[in-house]
């Protein structure tokens, strides 16, 4: 519910037909970026909630999520301005870009640490 919320007011559907269209600018007038930013993390936790409740995990098992929700919104903030070798990715691009680095980043930590646990 709290999904389908932040959908209707943030005009996600509207931006991603925009950006899919390459109407990077247009994407960026239509996007109510106070709803947009809360769009990672809720995304995130279901993508956790799902895999904690597909059985046991490990320690530390939340971080590629929680970095990846994090990097996502950091992308979010920095999508109407930022641009990667002269192109504007925009807001929808932008977060995915920062989300998936922010994934690796987890991954990283969570096997530094889960390596460090087994000595």
């Amino acid at each position: 519910m709290l999904e389908f919320v932040i959908n209707s007011n943030a005009h996600l559907n509207q931006i991603i037909i925009l950006s899919f269209n390459g109407e990077i600018l247009s994407s960026i007038e239509h996007t109510d970026y106070h709803w947009l930013m809360f769009y990672p993390c809720v995304y995130m936790f279901g993508m956790w909630d799902a895999y904690k409740d597909g059985g046991e995990t490990s320690p530390y098992a939340y971080l590629p999520y929680v970095v990846g929700a994090f990097f996502g919104t950091v992308g979010l903030i920095y999508s109407e301005r930022l641009t990667i070798f002269g192109i504007l990715l925009g807001p929808v691009w932008m977060p995915m870009l920062f989300a998936f680095l922010g994934i690796g980043l987890g991954i990283a930590i969570f096997k530094l640490l889960n390596k460090q646990m087994t000595f």
